[in-house]
């Protein structure tokens, strides 16, 4: 029999769960900016480090969350849009095109194809040791099928020195920033080298570590996940505004707000084929 501890929680999280999505608390901009970690060089920088830690998760799996998100060009600049379809089996537009163009079996449309497909990102929580006071971060990296990715300079590290987040004796990470350039000469941060320090405590202060540890956000809270009717907008190759008076997107001939409402991602605008380290 259920116990009452979890006989609550049940009613809790079905609770939650049928709210209409406009009643959910949001997080403001201005927070949302601060969970991300971007291992980003500002300009006129060619050379840097940042230092993060690596949080332990609640049930012990893996820190390492697989997303998948389409990299889509709109109105100029690239971004990264969550996708229904890999992640939880809805219907994702942008994946809908990808498929029918590759059945046609030309080699135009499967070049045309690329730029719809969805790819696997990493994204782990961390906390930046550089701003500390920003609370919990979630750095998010893309997976590399050459296995010259963030993650595989992570992973040797962590066979030899176990696991990297234990809150007591676990290990902060050293990342070794560059200025690098692009064949087509656009510069972008490129992740040389992850180094490890030594075993050390998530922090002395026993309050600030499980206040850390026991964070509730989580990625979902930081990364947007749009709207099937955006995705179909940016499928058609519109670009949907947002309505500040409506509070809601607007798409079409409808587009005549300035676009606003949702947070800049700071890993906006870099092409998918340059194979940048996030």
């Amino acid at each position: 029999m259920m116990t009452d501890k979890t006989f609550d929680a049940v009613l809790a999280q079905y609770e939650q769960n049928t709210k209409p999505f406009g009643d959910q608390p949001m997080m403001s901009q201005e927070d949302r900016m601060k969970r991300y970690f971007a291992a980003i060089l500002p300009k006129g920088e060619n050379s840097g480090q940042r230092r993060i830690r690596i949080l332990p998760t609640t049930d012990g799996s893996s820190p390492f969350k697989e997303v998948w998100f389409h990299e889509i060009q709109v109105n100029g600049t690239y971004n990264k849009f969550y996708d229904p379809d890999k992640n939880e089996g809805g219907r994702s537009p942008l994946t809908e095109v990808y498929e029918e163009l590759m059945k046609t079996g030309k080699q135009t449309d499967k070049d045309l194809a690329a730029q719809y497909k969805a790819r696997k990102f990493y994204i782990v929580k961390v906390i930046d040791r550089d701003n500390e006071a920003d609370g919990v971060k979630f750095w998010r990296f893309k997976h590399n099928y050459k296995q010259d990715g963030i993650l595989d300079k992570i992973i040797p590290i962590w066979r030899a020195k176990g696991n990297l987040t234990d809150p007591n004796e676990g290990r902060d990470l050293i990342i070794q920033l560059v200025k690098s350039k692009t064949p087509k000469g656009k510069e972008y941060t490129s992740i040389q080298t992850v180094m490890y320090d030594d075993p050390s405590k998530l922090s002395e202060d026993t309050e600030q570590m499980e206040t850390w540890k026991n964070d509730p956000t989580t990625w979902a809270d930081v990364y947007s996940k749009k709207p099937v009717e955006y995705l179909e907008a940016i499928a058609r190759g519109e670009v949907p505004r947002w309505d500040s008076e409506a509070k809601k997107y607007v798409y079409g001939d409808d587009a005549t707000e300035v676009f606003g409402g949702t947070p800049v991602d700071p890993q906006a605008g870099m092409s998918p084929d340059e194979e940048l380290p996030f």
